[in-house]
């Protein structure tokens, strides 16, 4: 595979190649930088993570997305299994810019 440009890599690029290269049942996708395409957080529930602590999880996510993150100033991502997405209620928005896990970022609310 050729190392894709900046410019090529949105939500849905980096939503597509994660669904097909983990076998991802969900995955959210949110540019945080603004539209620019620099700087994205993520949810991916795929059954590939099962028995896998979050280390393991985040280094095969980072070796799906090898190309993509390399021409990117930033990224995460939060790893579950179907399992653990369904006790979390399987649901809710992606972050908000500016937010984690929902919070303005340096507060504690």
């Amino acid at each position: 595979m050729s190392a894709p440009e900046a410019a090529s890599i949105n939500e849905s690029t980096l939503s597509a190649a994660l669904t097909s290269r983990l076998g991802a049942t969900h995955v959210q996708v949110t540019d945080m930088s603004g539209g620019c395409g620099q700087s994205f957080t993520s949810l991916i529930v795929s059954p590939q993570f099962q028995g896998l602590n979050s280390l393991k999880r985040h280094r095969a996510v980072n070796a799906a997305l090898k190309a993509e993150i390399a021409v990117i100033h930033a990224w995460s991502a939060k790893c579950l299994t179907p399992e653990e997405w369904e006790k979390q209620g399987g649901g809710g928005a992606p972050p908000k810019e500016g937010t984690v896990d929902g919070k303005v970022e340096g507060t504690t609310q």
